[in-house]
């Protein structure tokens, strides 16, 4: 603990309640920290009072903190513009910071007979072509990749005219996304018809490719090179597909920025699509280290993504709320020039583009571990569904299956980070009691489980048993979870606890916790994920059950004189049944393999003693 934490909290207690910028030091001197506060007192002094309450990063900065300074100002506006500024100056290390790697980018076309377009970010003294700069790297990557496609245009390494007929064409050939100049039996002249058709899209000039394109083909028809005709009405067709994909993201709005954030226990990601003259021209993503709070999050990182930027869309809709909203709007406004409009879309088309954010968030926080940005996206959708404070990467599902009340047994499976985790799923035999009682069973599995965790932390073990999951769904409704909520709570541990519910064709149809029922088919990610947990748990619980009637049949088939395991076990698997096996005749018995003519009467005489 920080051994000067009294005397800073006595110094912070002097401070007025006014707004202003308050600005943490270290034992060098060095600024660690810039904050803003309506009211510096009560901010202030909440750092240097209990540290129970505060972030992992929190307790870490304040742990670092020597000293502190304060600036007031006027207003909150001014707080907040001069919290921008020395920020920038100061670039402190517990700040949220983004590096500024804006470059531009080039389209370059290659010095070589057989020319390639490619896009790059620096130019190079090479003699090849530089078309640009572009500011968006987004738009000329992806621009090149589609005038590549729609005319034909490699992307490979292999080299021309070197490698003429040296390998087959490859799948880019076969889905006509490439005339495959490796064959030797494209001509020079068509294939820089090409190139220049390609670059000539690329200049922006769509309609007036479009036309010259039409007039080549009808020239083409007319002359009876039928060939060429149709390679013309392919590239026709790839554009117009192009052009009719992109107003999917048509907006009514001149200038947007669309801005979602995604969270994975203390990293985080911000993602920006930014929008002109109604199209997606851009977009960027920032990984965060040290991410706690999402409004927090959300709120610092557009005043320094801002910062950073000169160009401010007349509009920004952002994935939730953030703090100091009027005045950063304010100062987004004076730094423009304009007014700029802030909000966050409920429904309708800037809700879905908002959505489309976080997927792209998600999936560029997925990329460092791995991981899809569909399964980061799910699992989000259900922390927000169940209200749940992090992101349930761990979770652990419970089912009870018996046969009238008899070979009671419960099934533990296991996902992470949504999909499975076979080699964690567990399997329980009932100890406590006999008879029917899914509730008692699914209490006793809890208890089992939680023992557990405990040994295994006193023996050092982290994972297995070892490790909490941060979310436990159970196979049934209020009366499993109200079952084992007393358990979990005299364990001391704090889970969130839900069942899944199924509806009359036994098929899932809500998720029910203390607090009552919450329906999933409007969350349809979250809908199909929690029914494949719900429909694996109980395979496997059921599958568990099987096997030890398996076991319990197979052991009683033992006493029978001249049957041993492997007798029994080859019986049960011909006839399937006890029921079966005590119906069958000697010659039946007798065709089972292993068996004898001695062997199937001393079956057959167990079943029939009287």
């Amino acid at each position: 603990m920080n051994p000067k934490l009294g005397q800073l909290r006595q110094k912070a207690m002097a401070l007025p309640l006014q707004p202003g910028v308050y600005i943490m030091k270290d034992r060098r001197g060095e600024i660690i920290y810039i904050g803003k506060a309506k009211k510096l007192k009560n901010r202030v002094s909440q750092y240097f009072g209990s540290q129970n309450n505060h972030t992992e990063k929190v307790r870490r900065m304040v742990e670092n903190v020597d000293d502190f300074e304060y600036i007031i100002t006027d207003s909150e506006f001014e707080c907040l513009i001069l919290e921008c500024s020395l920020i920038k100056q100061h670039t402190p290390k517990y700040n949220i910071l983004l590096k500024d790697d804006k470059g531009y980018s080039y389209i370059r076309v290659s010095n070589e007979e057989w020319r390639r377009l490619s896009y790059v970010l620096q130019k190079a003294d090479d003699g090849a072509r530089y078309i640009g700069p572009y500011k968006s790297s987004y738009y000329v990557k992806v621009s090149v990749e589609e005038a590549n496609k729609i005319f034909g245009l490699p992307t490979c390494s292999r080299k021309f005219p070197e490698d003429f007929g040296r390998y087959r064409p490859c799948l880019n050939f076969h889905i006509k996304q490439c005339c495959a100049p490796c064959t030797g039996k494209v001509k020079l002249k068509d294939y820089n018809e090409r190139v220049e058709s390609a670059l000539s899209y690329l200049s922006g000039d769509s309609s007036g490719m479009l036309k010259t394109l039409q007039e080549r083909m009808t020239k083409a028809a007319e002359a009876l090179d039928f060939e060429s005709a149709a390679r013309y009405r392919d590239q026709i067709a790839a554009m117009k597909k192009l052009r009719d994909r992109q107003k999917v993201v048509d907006i009514r709005l001149d200038e947007l920025d669309v801005i979602a954030i995604a969270k994975e226990q203390n990293k985080g990601c911000a993602t920006v699509l930014r929008f002109a003259d109604s199209r997606l021209y851009d977009t960027e993503s920032f990984i965060v280290d040290d991410v706690d709070d999402d409004v927090d999050f959300r709120s610092q990182f557009i005043l320094r993504y801002y910062t950073l930027r000169s160009e401010i869309p007349s509009h920004i809709i952002l994935d939730g709320e953030i703090e100091y909203a009027e005045n950063t709007g304010l100062w987004l406004s004076e730094k423009k020039g304009k007014r700029v409009y802030i909000g966050v879309p409920q429904r309708g088309v800037q809700k879905n583009l908002v959505d489309m954010c976080r997927k792209n968030a998600y999936e560029a926080l997925g990329q460092q571990r791995g991981v899809t940005g569909r399964q980061l996206s799910v699992l989000d959708e259900l922390k927000n569904l169940l209200g749940l404070d992090k992101l349930p990467e761990y979770i652990e599902s419970y089912d009870i299956s018996n046969l009238a009340g008899a070979d009671n047994v419960a099934g533990m499976v296991v996902f992470e980070n949504a999909r499975p985790l076979k080699s964690a799923y567990r399997k329980f035999k009932i100890k406590s009691f006999s008879g029917q009682d899914d509730y008692g069973s699914m209490a006793e599995v809890l208890t089992r489980r939680l023992d557990e965790y405990k040994k295994a932390q006193e023996e050092g073990i982290s994972d297995g048993f070892g490790r909490l999951p941060d979310l436990i769904l159970l196979d049934g409704g209020k009366g499993q979870v109200g079952a084992v909520m007393p358990v979990i709570a005299a364990s001391g541990l704090s889970i969130p606890v839900f069942g899944m519910v199924k509806d009359d064709h036994h098929r899932t149809r809500a998720i029910v916790g203390s607090g009552g029922e919450i329906a999933l088919r409007p969350n349809r990610a979250a809908f199909t994920f929690v029914t494949g947990i719900q429909d694996e748990v109980h395979r496997y619980a059921i599958g568990f059950n099987r096997q030890q009637r398996k076991k319990i049949l197979g052991s009683s088939l033992e006493e029978i004189p001249g049957i041993g395991r492997k007798r029994a076990k080859e019986l049960m698997r011909y006839f399937r049944t006890i029921k079966n096996i005590s119906n069958a005749s000697v010659e039946e018995l007798e065709q089972a393999p292993g068996m004898t003519h001695p062997a199937a009467v001393s079956v057959y005489n167990y079943f029939h003693t009287d």
